[in-house]
């Protein structure tokens, strides 16, 4: 009878992912098309941001609550999981468009704070005087996303407009869904897996990693089969960005998070992860059905490298 009631939770969570992430996509692009707002600016700051709330409240409470060794780990994990296996499915799906902006300055970007979280972690702490460094660069990236957003204002296309009032509705509703949809779904998976007698350490390397990036998965499928592209490869490359300067940054500052030596490796694999999304994207400037197959083949490799 338990068994059948975190089956049912299961079902439950994964359909307020499901709907969540529709109308969170459809909220976000709403606001981007009253404002005057590229789709890309939305993904980069709004929806990314958004998704990463699983990745911030678990990194930033284990902060609080002297915990912290769990937070380089959970953060590059995810981010690794974020380019594999999310953007992975979502090129499965259908051809991701990547904007020029996302191909020039975003993604060198996000490889460029990745080896500088590497680099400050060699002396197998993340400090308070790293975690200000890491502050700064957040604000400079948001700078950065003004200036852009600014700049291209003009350049939106002709869209059928959503009354404003809805269009942040469906963003609030559709992110509390989101973000609860997550909560259930691993807590019901965690328990299914518990009763099957699989190892803790098991669920925390699938169904834990994956879990926390859920609102990811579902929101990029979800823009990509809206055709809304740019949201899609924003959403990572803006999660990523906001998983590294944002929540480690602020984590560090908080309390030191200790990046034990092992995570050296992982955060190469995010390196590499990361630059292998550039160099599929720069000849052809989207992300196509052999490149989402070959993300996927990496994450498996990775995966049976950390077991």
């Amino acid at each position: 009878m338990a068994i059948l009631i975190q089956i049912l939770l299961l079902a439950l969570g994964f359909t307020m992912l499901i709907k969540g992430a529709d109308w969170f996509v459809d909220g976000a692009s709403g606001i981007a098309t009253k404002f005057g707002i590229p789709q890309l600016v939305i993904g980069l700051t709004i929806v990314a941001m958004g998704t990463s709330a699983p990745e911030a409240a678990v990194s930033i409470s284990a902060a609080i609550g002297g915990s912290a060794d769990i937070t380089i780990g959970n953060i590059v994990g995810s981010n690794i999981l974020n380019i594999f296996i999310i953007l992975g499915i979502s090129a499965v799906i259908t051809t991701l468009a990547v904007a020029s902006s996302t191909i020039k300055y975003e993604t060198p970007f996000m490889i460029l704070i990745t080896i500088l979280l590497l680099v400050l972690g060699l002396d197998k702490t993340i400090g308070l005087i790293d975690g200000i460094i890491l502050i700064a660069a957040f604000i400079t990236y948001l700078t950065y996303l003004f200036i852009m957003a600014k700049k291209n204002k003009e350049e939106q296309p002709e869209a059928r407009p959503m009354a404003i009032w809805k269009a942040i509705l469906l963003t609030i509703i559709g992110l509390a869904l989101i973000i609860l949809g997550s909560n259930v779904t691993v807590d019901a998976a965690t328990a299914i897996a518990q009763a099957f007698g699989v190892s803790e350490r098991f669920i925390g390397l699938t169904i834990v990693a994956l879990g926390t990036s859920l609102p990811e998965l579902f929101t990029s499928v979800s823009a990509a089969r809206k055709h809304n592209a740019d949201i899609a490869i924003g959403n990572i490359v803006g999660s990523n960005i906001f998983n590294i300067l944002f929540v480690v940054g602020l984590s560090s500052v908080i309390i030191p998070v200790p990046f034990a030596s092992n995570f050296i490796f992982d955060t190469i694999v995010a390196i590499v992860a990361a630059a292998l999304l550039l160099v599929c994207c720069l000849k052809t400037k989207s992300l196509k059905r052999w490149a989402g197959i070959l993300m996927l083949i990496c994450y498996v490799a990775y995966f049976i490298m950390i077991l």
